[in-house]
C-alpha cells in the first residue's frame, strides 16, 4: 500500500511541476458596465458620472448600482489602471460623512483640495486607500483607490455625465 502510494505521489508531483502556470492572459477579469450604467442612469434620482476616454490598459472590474443602500443610492464600478492599481468611482445620495469612510476604507480628509477639469475635490488619505471627494448638492461622488494621486486625478478628470440621463 505504501508503494502505491509513493506512485500516486510522484505522478501527481510530476504532473503539478510540467503544467504550465504561467498563460499570458491577465488574472483579472475585464467588465462591460455600458449597460448597467444605462440602467442605473434611468434609474438613479441624481446625475449618474461614468470616466470616458481613459488611456488604453484601464479595466473596469465590478460595477454595481443599488437603488437603496445604508448609503441611499448607491453607484459603483471598480477598475485596474494601467501600473495594475485599484481605482474606484463611487456616488451616493445619503450621508456623506458615513459614505465617504466607508467607500474609502477610512481615508481622512486632509484639509486640501484640488480642482480637476473646474471641479473641486477634497483630499482624503488613508492607510489603505487615498481619496478623492467632491460633494455637490445631496450627491457625494469618491475616487478611491490603491493608485497614486495623479491616476486618482487623472480618472476624476476622465468622469463625465452619463448620456442616458
Amino acid at each position: 500500500m505504501l508503494l502505491s502510494m509513493a506512485v500516486i505521489t510522484v505522478g501527481a508531483l510530476f504532473f503539478y511541476v510540467v503544467q504550465p502556470t504561467d498563460t499570458g492572459q491577465d488574472p483579472v477579469r475585464a467588465v462591460d458596465y455600458a449597460v448597467e450604467a444605462s440602467t442605473a442612469s434611468r434609474a438613479a434620482p441624481y446625475e449618474l458620472v461614468v470616466p470616458e476616454d481613459l488611456d488604453e490598459g484601464w479595466r473596469a472590474t465590478s460595477v454595481r448600482y443599488r437603488q437603496s443602500s445604508d448609503h441611499g443610492a448607491l453607484w459603483r464600478i471598480g477598475f485596474m489602471d494601467p501600473d495594475n492599481e485599484y481605482v474606484a468611482l463611487g456616488q451616493a445620495d445619503g450621508p456623506a460623512r458615513a459614505f465617504v469612510h466607508d467607500f474609502s476604507q477610512g481615508a481622512q480628509d486632509t484639509g486640501e483640495t484640488v480642482t480637476v477639469d473646474g471641479r473641486e475635490w477634497a483630499v482624503h488619505a488613508g492607510s489603505k486607500y487615498d481619496a478623492l471627494v467632491s460633494e455637490e448638492g445631496d450627491v457625494t461622488t469618491v475616487v478611491t483607490g490603491t493608485a497614486g494621486a495623479a491616476q486618482l486625478e487623472a480618472f476624476a478628470a476622465a468622469l463625465a455625465p452619463h448620456p442616458n440621463q
